[in-house]
């Protein structure tokens, strides 16, 4: 069996949830990554903000990135994976959320990022049917990228 904590970025930064969406944005250009774990104010992990989150609810909408923070954007639970799980079971949550990253948690803590393409490469033989599952048409108005779920 292939773990998730073999084939995930161990080593993660978070944004803040009052941080503005331009500082977050900066951030993951800096990163270059798609997503940031979002710290709240207990200091554990909040949620997981994307560059297609800031796009698509915030700057489409003609919301401020400058004003706008992080907290607006994100869900209250976000969809994790335990570190000791298979990479199969990330796989199928993440085409079961149509997510392509997920926050890799030990008990309550967050230890990394597992996202699509560390499990394509994981499985190199199923990359094609991983990407599909994940890529997935989703009806007009049922769009989520991520659902109030989780698995911490």
């Amino acid at each position: 069996m292939t773990t998730v904590a073999s084939i995930m970025t161990g080593t993660v930064e978070f944004v803040d949830a009052g941080e503005s969406l331009a500082v977050a944005a900066r951030r993951m250009r800096d990163m270059d990554v798609g997503a940031l774990p979002v710290r709240g104010p207990d200091n554990r992990l909040a949620g997981i903000v994307t560059d297609r989150d800031i796009v698509v609810k915030a700057v489409a909408a003609d919301l401020d990135p400058n004003v706008c923070t992080v907290r607006a954007l994100v869900e209250t639970e976000p969809i994790c994976v335990d570190a000791n799980s298979d990479v199969e079971e990330a796989a199928a949550r993440m085409a079961e959320h149509q997510i392509r990253r997920l926050p890799v948690v030990e008990g309550d803590q967050l230890v990394g990022m597992v996202t699509q393409a560390d499990i394509a490469r994981a499985m190199p033989d199923r990359a094609g049917q991983v990407v599909h599952d994940v890529s997935m048409e989703t009806p007009p108005g049922q769009a989520q990228e991520q659902a109030p779920q989780t698995q911490m």
